[in-house]
């Protein structure tokens, strides 16, 4: 196929990667390790690791895996954590023994823990003390033999470790009460594994390197299989795209979503690993007052981050009067960037806001934005490196440049398919290699793609197609709108009809007065037959405003 994207590249990207640069992830992070050694790697509550540190702490985790608990390569080990020093650690551990990641979310219920846990067959679990009730409720029904159990001071320096510990239990009271028979302290498995040897283990791009879930939005969680191989494409693939605008061992990337996400886990830790960059892992960035004290106290280069986040930040006291001179680009992924937001954080930070795409399935990046831009274009971007786009049809042909379709992604950070699920890979990955992403979307001649939405969130009124990011982005350039999120609910007469459900900014924004705003954008059978105010809206865990959850309401 014709690669009429690659045109519109900026100066210095490859239109290829080698694949066969690195074997594994294993070998990119001792690499850096070996290259960066005191260079600062991760930081969080006002400690900081350097590559020395993360080499040392994760050679002794992998130890204790591999000699105390007694794993073997392949076997899945789960880690149940948000953003702290000891995520990358029981990481880069798990990875250099040869064992297979499976990212759990911390707030997960019991339910869907059992069910994380016994379709991946963990084995071993490392879970932050905050969550070990959950734990305590299924683990006597899932396949979990070991169980390692942090706090959340644990690899801070001595008395802060304790303060943080006994402010975090008893203070704050963050740690509900839990029971397990047989556990190991983290602090206890990094020093029983210190007095023992790392087992050399070789991996090569077949190896699994993490069962990724996803889908549980809509339906049963599906374990996406990436291989090492998937994972050092996709690597290669962002460096290639950063490596214009960003310097070795100089970069501070701020780490707000949380790393058992795919975009923060490929985007932040892993990539900017590569470059010997320091994350600033920030634990808890619904506390948005917080975050600004902690972003305020480090000149960071770069920020990650969903839509919501870039606007909750936009919305906090004191964030306009932050240093931003060191950034060199935001971006922003997960779910669309509204353009009123980009408009805005390009005027408060004098940075523009970069669109990417991609999904757990592609590890994840599709395409992005050239960082060079001037402002916001609309656009996902272009295709990344080594990578293939096609929109199609409903009956899977590809159609021209310019038309609505399906998005389809080939390329080698394609997973291999879904965890024992052989029906549900055929029905994602067609014999040709092609990715389905149920992502409705077009290619200008330019290369450049634009999503207009998701398939099954598609509005269909009196045989129009109306798709809510469009209703979202104007509704939310009224200055009196905080969030907003756009479905379609049945109506007798047009089959659906548009409603917005509107966080205010403004309390004294009205209905009409939104409803009024909209008509002067939108034809109207696109203009929504009315406004609900609420207090929220539900997210997932990373701040993505689930239209589904919101539509089920409605019917």
């Amino acid at each position: 196929m014709e690669k009429v994207w690659l045109k519109s590249y900026p100066a210095g990207v490859p239109a290829d990667i080698d694949l066969n640069e690195y074997d594994s992830l294993k070998d990119i992070l001792e690499t850096s390790c070996a290259r960066f050694g005191e260079r600062p790697a991760f930081t969080n509550f006002g400690h900081t690791l350097s590559y020395s540190d993360v080499d040392r702490l994760s050679a002794a985790f992998g130890a204790f895996l591999q000699h105390q608990v007694g794993v073997s390569k392949g076997d899945r080990v789960a880690i149940m954590m948000p953003n702290l020093l000891q995520y990358p650690i029981a990481l880069f551990g798990i990875l250099r023994s040869g064992l297979t990641a499976v990212n759990v979310n911390p707030l997960y219920t019991p339910r869907e823990l059992e069910h994380q846990l016994n379709d991946s067959g963990a084995t071993v679990i490392v879970i932050l003390e905050n969550f070990a009730h959950t734990l305590q409720q299924v683990i006597e029904r899932t396949s979990i033999k070991s169980v390692v159990v942090s706090r959340i001071g644990d690899l801070l320096p001595f008395p802060k470790s304790a303060l943080v510990n006994l402010v975090t239990r008893h203070v704050k009271k963050l740690v509900p009460p839990w029971k397990l028979d047989e556990f190991t302290p983290l602090p206890k498995a990094l020093a029983r594994g210190a007095r023992l040897d790392l087992s050399p283990v070789e991996l090569d791009h077949e190896d699994i390197a993490f069962l990724q879930y996803t889908g549980g939005t809509t339906g049963v969680a599906k374990g996406a299989v990436l291989t090492h191989g998937n994972m050092v494409a996709n690597l290669l693939q962002a460096s290639a795209w950063l490596s214009v605008s960003i310097e070795e061992g100089k970069e501070i990337v701020v780490t707000a979503l949380p790393l058992y996400h795919i975009f923060s886990l490929t985007a932040n830790c892993l990539t900017f690993m590569k470059y010997g960059g320091e994350n600033l892992l920030i634990t808890n960035p619904r506390d948005m007052p917080g975050f600004v004290k902690e972003l305020k106290r480090n000149r960071f280069t770069v920020i990650t981050g969903v839509n919501t986040l870039f606007n909750g930040l936009l919305n906090t006291p004191g964030f306009e009067q932050l240093d931003f001179s060191a950034l060199k680009f935001s971006l922003g992924g997960g779910m669309a960037v509204q353009q009123a937001v980009a408009e805005r954080w390009k005027k408060v930070t004098g940075n523009p806001l970069a669109e990417a795409y991609g999904l757990t399935e592609t590890s994840p990046a599709v395409c992005i934005n050239p960082l060079n831009l001037d402002d916001y274009n609309g656009s996902i971007g272009l295709p990344v490196p080594s990578t293939e786009i096609s929109f199609r049809d409903d009956d899977d042909k590809p159609l021209p440049l310019g038309e609505v379709g399906e998005l389809c992604v080939r390329g080698p950070q394609v997973m291999r398919g879904y965890w024992n699920r052989p029906e549900e890979t055929a029905k994602a990955i067609n014999p040709e290699g092609w990715l389905r992403t149920g992502d409705m979307g077009y290619m200008r001649d330019d290369g450049y793609c634009f999503i207009v939405d998701r398939k099954k969130d598609m509005i269909l009124v009196s045989g129009f197609n109306v798709y809510p990011n469009e209703v979202e982005d104007v509704a939310a350039r009224h200055p009196g709108v905080l969030e907003v999120a756009a479905i379609g609910v049945s109506d007798d007469k047009s089959g659906e009809a548009v409603i917005l459900v509107v966080v205010r900014k403004d309390p004294e924004l009205t209905q009409a007065q939104l409803i009024a705003h909209c008509r002067k954008e939108l034809t109207g059978y696109k203009v929504p037959r009315r406004v609900e105010f609420r207090e929220e809206l539900p997210k997932t865990n990373v701040g993505k405003i689930l239209r589904r959850a919101l539509r089920e309401e409605h019917a």
